[in-house]
């Protein structure tokens, strides 16, 4: 090994040497900083909420989709704690309203807000 290698490999030592310090010291301080447990927030329902809303969602889709003279394919369904909200299109009031009834009869749904408009297309 030549000096110039030599002081090569002591600088880079040196390098290590303090990054590693400052990046002790630097996790020492977040770590002082933020608690060991963080809250739950509001916005992050358990997975089994999830579950639950997505399953009555295939729920109503399926009851809407076996229902004579509607237009399911025109209409979503969004679920949140048992409330269900329908949006989309159908050609008729008479089949807007069919959908709300539909999605009142679901075993879970608590409420249903429908926001479904006429369209022709």
């Amino acid at each position: 090994m030549n000096i110039n290698d030599k002081g090569r490999a002591l600088a880079m030592a040196t390098l290590l040497a303090a990054s590693m310090h400052v990046h002790a010291k630097e996790s020492g301080a977040a770590a002082a900083s933020t608690p060991a447990v963080a809250p739950p927030t509001s916005s992050a329902a358990p997975a089994s909420t999830k579950a639950a809303d997505r399953a009555l969602r295939r729920r109503v889709l399926n009851a809407l989709a076996k229902a004579k003279g509607l237009h399911a394919s025109g209409i979503t369904v969004r679920a949140t704690n048992g409330a269900v909200k329908l949006e989309g299109w159908e050609p008729e009031q008479a089949q807007i309203d069919q959908a709300t009834r539909i999605a009142q009869g679901v075993a879970g749904v608590t409420s249903v807000t429908n926001t479904l408009t006429l369209s022709t297309f």
